[in-house]
């Protein structure tokens, strides 16, 4: 995958003010959250040179399940193969280039194009190339097989997401995750994380923000519109109780020293032993995924870029055991859905809000504030950091 040479627009003032060592710097122009010129050059620069999550694997989750994912145009295919692992392709057959998967579901143990049902294995491996050589000839000379299956993703799982680099350059994902597994192995033990189960049942959420996908990401890394915006939340986790961290050319964060887990739950859920007390943690991994860290569950939510004023945000939920699954905590599950549908749900507006002023000719990229701003900013200077001008 070659980076595309369309120039973003970002001039040498604009990158020098965005990355300036002062406290109040400006976040990016108007064009890169409206431009289609930008968005494309993001689709070949950002997301396609780097590890990018493109969903969750519970999404399939028996051998032979199959789901298409057309993340920024790409189209592809995750599949959970014989092995149990969950596998990426490009999503088109070998033969006439025909999108393979249309719909998830149950492939079972071939892929089947329904174009001329060239098939293949759930490795990617053609299997079968029906009357390739004419009416009953299934076979040809000098056709080989091995050479022309799916072309497959480097991909790896980590935490019940699918990363992809799609370069296939990227440093090695453990390397490149290594920071933000030390600061989550400081919540609990890998083997505590590793008992965290999907909640299949009330714990999916979809939300459509008429907005650019790096508002929604420079909105979900603050806490500064708690208040206002959240009042609810605000009131199990109060604004003065967060902090932030930040790990260079990563991920941001903030987190809270006093957020009230129990309240509102009908019946407590089974928590992480020695987690700390009262702590959650909110980590932004660049550039699309948030988690939600807390004692006795975790979210993560996948940041879809769909043009520059349309982004999906998909959430899931975990729970320790059978918690996640268990008749017992129905109820309980069913209300912290809610409860974080609620919260996302009410980042529509101003995450909307933020893209309609972005039509504006007086805003020229605002403020960030010295203390409360800082994980936007950051992040704002990461995407600045590769969009630097040429000249």
């Amino acid at each position: 995958m070659h980076a595309t040479a369309i120039h973003t627009g970002l001039t040498r003032p604009e990158y020098e003010a965005i990355c300036a060592d002062t406290p109040c710097t400006p976040g990016l122009p108007n064009r890169a959250y409206i431009s289609e010129e930008f968005f494309e050059w993001e689709r070949h620069n950002i997301f396609a040179t780097h590890w990018t999550c493109v969903g969750s694997a519970c999404s399939v989750p028996n051998r032979g399940d199959v789901r298409p994912v057309k993340f920024m145009g790409f189209p592809l295919v995750l599949v959970r193969n014989a092995k149990d692992q969950v596998r990426v392709f490009h999503n088109v057959c070998s033969h006439r280039g025909n999108e393979l998967v249309w719909e998830a579901g149950h492939a079972g143990p071939r892929l089947r194009c329904p174009y001329h049902a060239w098939t293949y294995d759930l490795d990617g491996n053609l299997k079968g190339t029906p009357h390739i050589g004419g009416v009953g000839t299934h076979e040809v000379d000098g056709f080989c097989k091995s050479q022309h299956g799916l072309k497959t993703v480097r991909s790896v799982e980590w935490m019940g997401l699918i990363f992809i680099d799609l370069s296939g350059t990227a440093e090695d994902f453990s390397n490149f995750i290594a920071p933000l597994q030390t600061r989550i192995d400081r919540l609990a033990t890998p083997e505590q994380f590793a008992n965290l189960r999907p909640a299949l049942a009330d714990g999916q959420l979809t939300v459509e923000f008429g907005g650019n996908w790096k508002l929604d990401v420079e909105n979900n890394l603050e806490a500064y519109h708690l208040p206002w915006v959240h009042p609810d939340l605000n009131a199990i986790s109060k604004l003065e109780d967060h902090y932030h961290y930040f790990s260079d050319g990563l991920f941001a964060g903030q987190g809270s020293y006093e957020y009230d887990h129990r309240k509102d739950v009908p019946k407590p859920f089974p928590e992480m032993a020695g987690w700390p007390s009262g702590v959650s943690e909110y980590p932004t991994l660049f550039p699309n995924v948030f988690l939600g860290l807390h004692c006795d569950h975790f979210w993560t939510r996948v940041v879809e870029p769909v043009s520059p004023g349309l982004t999906l945000d998909h959430t899931q939920l975990y729970y320790l055991g059978d918690a996640a699954q268990s008749p017992d905590y129905e109820e309980g599950r069913a209300v912290r859905l809610r409860a974080w549908a609620k919260v996302f749900g009410e980042d529509i507006r101003v995450v909307e809000g933020m893209q309609r002023g972005r039509q504006s000719h007086a805003f020229t990229g605002g403020v960030f504030t010295p203390v409360l701003d800082t994980p936007s900013q950051f992040f704002t200077r990461w995407l600045a950091e590769r969009m630097r001008p040429r000249s």
